[in-house]
């Protein structure tokens, strides 16, 4: 059973006879219910009672629960309280204001309130490109949602959305020293969320969208880079974009094939299938097919949705009509960002020879990378359990980096482009395996490269 620590680990608080013997048994009982013990702690010993603190990690919350009556069921053991670590972490949020000067007297008050601060404002009025020198504005961040999209989980609103938003700016902080707040906003209307954005934007050094349904994000986007004079990033787009274009770029070194003569057949032509291509094109490709719903996308298709007839007018040269498995006969590459099971394992075999499989959709991909690796030479995911995960976080906390650092008011292809290229020559020639094609999120010099190359550097 395939166990996912981090994502469903609980704490129980057990009351048990005064028998030692019984850290045994709870222990061989969980895993033998499939779950895994990572930790068991004696809290308290008396000569009635032991008690227990037992963590435990499970697959999903339903597991979990089997976990849970497994243990009840054991003679002599209570089950007293059962803690979701993951929602423990989450209580009362996860970032927080801290002050970067001292305020601990009047002098202090002087100079970081009234009235020293009114001599810095009036400097402010009569030099207003002084503003992000002077102010956090340099180093900040909206991270801006109208929660219609957020992960795997739909149209949930800005209240739910909140949280991945929360855990964002904790990323930018933890990665670039960025300090990102989030913006959940209660409206899907383009007008209204582009009108809210433009009000904040003279707080902020740069703008991220973040999980905002397609074909809405386009419109938002476009129309917020023409309108502002500090950079518009989509991550869910041009993250995706920059991190899956590093990771093929490794994926071809370990194959030794070019990508101008390779075949890519992208599932997926919503946000981030969108971006993908174009970065892909950017880069030089120049035979890429995208499969969604309607089929295998094609330029003369006019039912096609306006954004999904503009992709198909730049892709799919040879003109290939049909499901998906028609697309991937003979192609080198796979790129998933659509939805659970749409690739049976059996067709990766009909791909040409060292075919490379990124399945990454999330929290369930397009196929189980198992099963996938069974046929190709190259698999990622989006998942941190399986190797080779394609994870946005590679990118977006250094491009920002190096979009505050550069005072950049736009964000450009070539910039997006450096950054895969920054990303991808991280792994060495010593380190790249088929299982290792991507550095981890971890690596301590990913984020000042890509930030050094947004900067031109």
């Amino acid at each position: 059973m395939s166990v996912t620590p981090s994502s469903y680990s609980i704490t129980m608080r057990l009351h048990a006879a005064p028998d030692y013997a019984v850290v045994g048994t709870v222990a061989t009982t969980i895993a033998e219910a499939g779950g895994i013990t990572t930790a068991m702690d004696v809290v308290d010993s008396k000569h009635d009672r032991l008690v227990l603190d037992v963590t435990c990690s499970a697959t999903d919350s339903d597991h979990s629960e089997r976990v849970v009556a497994a243990v009840e069921a054991i003679a002599g053991v209570t089950v007293h309280k059962v803690s979701d670590r993951t929602f423990l972490l989450h209580l009362g949020g996860k970032i927080e204001i801290r002050s970067k000067v001292p305020l601990k007297n009047r002098d202090d008050l002087a100079m970081a309130y009234t009235p020293g601060v009114g001599r810095v404002s009036m400097a402010l009025y009569e030099h207003p490109e002084d503003v992000a020198k002077l102010t956090i504005k340099g180093n900040s961040v909206a991270v801006v949602t109208d929660g219609s999209a957020v992960l795997g989980l739909g149209n949930i609103g800005p209240g739910a959305a909140m949280p991945v938003m929360e855990g964002k700016a904790a990323l930018f902080k933890r990665f670039a020293d960025i300090d990102a707040w989030p913006i959940c906003l209660a409206s899907q209307d383009v007008d209204e969320i582009v009108k809210a954005v433009e009000m904040i934007a003279p707080g902020f050094g740069g703008i991220n969208l973040e999980d905002i349904a397609a074909p809405r994000c386009f419109e938002i986007e476009a129309r917020l880079r023409e309108s502002l004079d500090i950079p518009v990033f989509h991550d869910d787009q041009h993250g995706t974009a920059i991190v899956v274009l590093a990771a093929l770029t490794n994926a071809l070194r370990v194959v030794r094939k070019s990508l101008s003569a390779t075949r890519i057949v992208v599932a997926g032509g919503g946000a981030a299938g969108s971006a993908i291509v174009a970065l892909l094109l950017a880069g030089g490709a120049e035979d890429v097919v995208v499969w969604d719903r309607e089929g295998l996308l094609c330029g003369d298709d006019e039912t096609l949705p306006a954004a999904k007839r503009t992709l198909a007018s730049i892709t799919n040269p040879r003109g290939v009509r049909g499901g998906l498995r028609e697309g991937l006969q003979g192609a080198d590459v796979f790129i998933g960002v659509s939805g659970p099971g749409v690739l049976q394992p059996e067709w990766i075999a009909e791909m040409a020879d060292g075919a490379v499989v990124f399945a990454l959709a999330n929290p369930d991909p397009e196929v189980d990378p198992a099963e996938a690796a069974k046929h190709a030479a190259v698999v990622a995911s989006g998942r941190s359990d399986y190797p080779n995960q394609i994870n946005n976080v590679l990118a977006f906390p250094g491009v920002f980096r190096g979009l505050l650092d550069a005072r950049a008011s736009e964000v450009t292809i070539d910039m997006l482009l450096r950054a895969a290229h920054a990303i991808a020559a991280v792994v060495t020639d010593e380190e790249l395996h088929p299982s290792f094609i991507i550095p981890s999120v971890f690596h301590p010099d990913v984020p000042g490269a890509v930030a050094a190359a947004i900067r031109g550097q």
